[in-house]
């Protein structure tokens, strides 16, 4: 048997195992893409009315980047394609009054959050 005659099935088989794991991987990619997360909801006042223009900040815990978003005229904020296995923190300001900071945790299987940030306490070092 010669030498191409015993390569072949080994190439073929390398080959084969190639195929599989990349579609097995483009598969897990777009699962991912599929997985991503939103969160969402209303800023309001110590009285529960809405505080348009408040500013949301959304902090990766992992890497600290900052994501803001301006609330909207009935004081509405949306983030979207948020990383599913990534904690984040959420917090709302406006004028000299702060939310509480929430966790957006990675074990928070949710894929469509919903938090409604209370503006109850003075900003820090206002």
């Amino acid at each position: 048997m010669s030498l191409r005659a015993r390569i072949r099935p080994i190439l073929l088989a390398g080959l084969a195992a190639f195929l599989i794991f990349s579609s097995a991987a483009s598969l897990q990619a777009q699962d991912n893409r599929n997985q991503l997360r939103t969160v969402h909801g209303m800023v309001v006042d110590k009285g529960d009315n809405a505080a348009p223009s408040s500013i949301v900040y959304l902090v990766n815990a992992k890497t600290q980047a900052v994501k803001t978003y301006i609330a909207d005229e009935t004081g509405n904020y949306r983030f979207s394609g948020l990383d599913p296995n990534t904690d984040y923190e959420i917090h709302a300001e406006r004028d000299n009054t702060a939310s509480p900071n929430r966790t957006i945790s990675s074990f928070d299987s949710r894929r469509d959050i919903d938090l409604t940030l209370k503006l109850s306490r003075t900003k820090s070092g206002s």
